[in-house]
């Protein structure tokens, strides 16, 4: 995405804030028209000549940017490490942990530790913590139970 003077062609095609079409205008009028309403132009397309162009609210250019490179890269998975006999305050904090994780974009993957015969606790531990991160997430996984470890997998909700 190409902003304001880093633009080089002669003549523009542009279009308003509000969508308005203008015509083929040349860049250094198109700039100053954006001065004046103290917007971005913002090139779209480098593909076509002359290139489209349009005028756009101060900053909001920059966050479309940072939106579309945030929708580009692959969700990651983060590991979340608990333990059966958590505190409740412990447990808050795990699940605002997760919570920030899920609204970033990125995959929550819980697993909790177990000795002995705490493989119920854990279970029960994890279908509490995928109750209350209902609204933010859903699972991917079951619950899975193996050996010394209980796991499961929660995706963020898509929009």
């Amino acid at each position: 995405m190409i902003i304001n003077e880093k633009i080089k062609a002669s003549e523009v095609h542009l279009t308003g804030v509000d969508g308005e079409d203008f015509g083929i205008v040349p860049t250094a009028e198109a700039l100053a028209m954006a001065r004046k309403l103290k917007v971005d132009l913002v090139c779209t397309s480098l593909m076509s000549s002359p290139p489209p162009c349009k005028l756009v609210r101060a900053g909001t250019a920059k966050q479309e940017a940072q939106q579309a490179r945030k929708r580009e890269q692959a969700p990651k998975l983060k590991e979340i490490r608990l333990t059966p006999q958590i505190e409740e305050h412990d447990y808050e904090t795990k699940k605002q942990q997760a919570e920030r994780i899920l609204k970033s974009g990125d995959s929550v993957q819980f697993v909790v530790r177990i000795q002995g015969k705490e493989g119920a606790q854990a279970k029960a531990l994890l279908e509490s913590l995928l109750n209350d991160l209902a609204a933010s997430g859903r699972k991917k996984t079951g619950i899975q139970v193996s050996g010394k470890q209980a796991a499961v997998q929660v995706d963020p909700l898509t929009e």
